[in-house]
């Protein structure tokens, strides 16, 4: 077995340090005598199942660690800091309630089994039930997804199996993410589940752009979530926002490559949230495959989105830089015949501006049963040069308010009915 890394305790505060080891280090809550740790009165952490198995050859450590029986009542800071270096980790979770407030500060390159088999369920790492948490300090936690990438059956569908996700936050309060990059997940980057109030800030994500369902920021059920001067470099959506997304801000994201900025898409499953009040402003997107999108699909189930703004927004070389479809049906897999149930209302295009890497700059395709109601497009300046001709504004089942400047002019051309058949 390699060495083990030791959590020295500082007061308040875990410093994990390497190992004499160059390779196959490990980091968490692992000591030289563990049964003296537990024994300290004055320390009480509420985390548990903090490491794994580790990478390099390393052996399996399976540390479970309550410090106390009373964990959940303790209120003093619990720091835990992990210094530069490179360091493996396997599936890991930082598991409250917790009342403490807790800091992670990451420094270091922390790495995921490259072995997509490796992991018996759908997660890296997973912080979960803590209030008042932060992750910080400019550290990576890379996910070593390329040989997942080309993983028979992920390419096509929307799913991969068991494969993990980078980052999870399930059922977090008050959350500072800040300074952090995700890099290279297999899965998802990053996947924010029935939080409230989460703020990711200066948040790098790197993937190919050929990497398969490595959404950058998946967000679902949550409520008060800001992306903030983030630059997300991906396969798929750089942002997607699911059902009972609510309040959320998504303010100087940079994007590309990637899927652009996504609401859905909805309408897919049963007893789903509505999605209600998303603003997303101050974005560039550049060679991106969408812009700022949202997408439902035909048939399927009921739901409702609502008061959704879209301001501010630099489109480059963007193939479609504005989109509404609620025929959205990727890989031929759906109720073509059938119209969404899902409605949508009070949304608004703001002073969206630069290139079209096709001619159709706008697309809104609403649903004939529901038609989409309080469409705003305001002052929309795409433009589009090469043979197939100029950019286009193309409108279905919806009358848009229309001001300030219109180019390409709203919704003078005609759209084929024909189902998006691409993700």
């Amino acid at each position: 077995m390699v060495g083990l890394t030791v959590a020295v305790i500082l007061g308040n505060t875990i410093k994990v340090e390497k190992s004499k080891k160059d390779r196959g280090m490990l980091w968490g809550l692992s000591f030289d005598r563990l049964e003296e740790i537990i024994g300290l009165k004055n320390f009480i952490l509420c985390l548990s199942v903090i490491i794994g198995q580790g990478g390099g050859g390393g052996g399996v450590i399976d540390v479970v660690a309550k410090f106390g029986a009373k964990a959940d009542e303790k209120t003093d800071l619990i720091k835990i800091v992990i210094p530069k270096g490179i360091y493996f980790l396997s599936t890991t979770t930082l598991d409250g309630p917790c009342k403490a407030p807790i800091e992670l500060q990451v420094q270091g390159t922390v790495k995921a089994p490259a072995d997509p088999s490796a992991f018996k369920e759908p997660k890296w790492i997973a912080f979960n039930r803590i209030e008042n948490f932060k992750l910080f300090g400019g550290g990576v936690f890379n996910g070593q997804g390329t040989t997942a990438y080309k993983r028979e059956g992920c390419k096509g569908h929307d799913y991969c199996g068991s494969l993990p996700i980078n980052l999870r936050f399930d059922f977090l309060t008050n959350a500072m993410i800040q300074d952090i990059t995700t890099k290279d997940s297999k899965q998802f980057q990053a996947n924010v589940l029935g939080c409230k109030n989460i703020t990711f800030e200066h948040f790098t994500i790197s993937a190919p752009d050929e990497s398969p369902n490595t959404d950058g920021i998946h967000i679902g059920r949550s409520d008060g979530v800001n992306v903030l001067n983030s630059e997300i470099k991906t396969g798929d959506d750089c942002v997607s926002i699911g059902d009972g997304s609510k309040n959320l801000v998504i303010n100087g994201v940079t994007c590309g490559p990637g899927h652009g900025i996504s609401i859905g898409s909805l309408g897919l499953f049963k007893n789903k949230e509505p999605v209600e009040g998303v603003t997303v402003k101050n974005c560039t997107m550049t060679n991106t495959s969408n812009g700022v999108r949202i997408k439902t699909w035909p048939g399927a189930e009921p739901g409702t989105c609502s008061n959704i703004h879209f301001l501010d927004i630099t489109v480059t070389n963007v193939s479609s830089p504005i989109i509404i479809d609620q025929k959205y049906c990727p890989w031929n897999k759906c109720k073509i015949n059938e119209e969404s149930k899902v409605k949508l209302s009070n949304i608004s295009f703001k002073n969206i501006h630069d290139t079209s890497a096709r001619p159709e700059a706008v697309k809104i395709i609403c649903s004939a049963t529901l038609p989409c109601e309080n469409v705003e497009l305001v002052d929309i300046e795409i433009t589009h040069s090469g043979p197939t001709g100029p950019a286009v504004s193309q409108c279905s089942n919806v009358k848009p308010k229309v001001s300030g400047k219109q180019n390409p002019a709203a919704c003078s051309a005609p759209i084929p009915a024909k189902p998006t058949s691409t993700a």
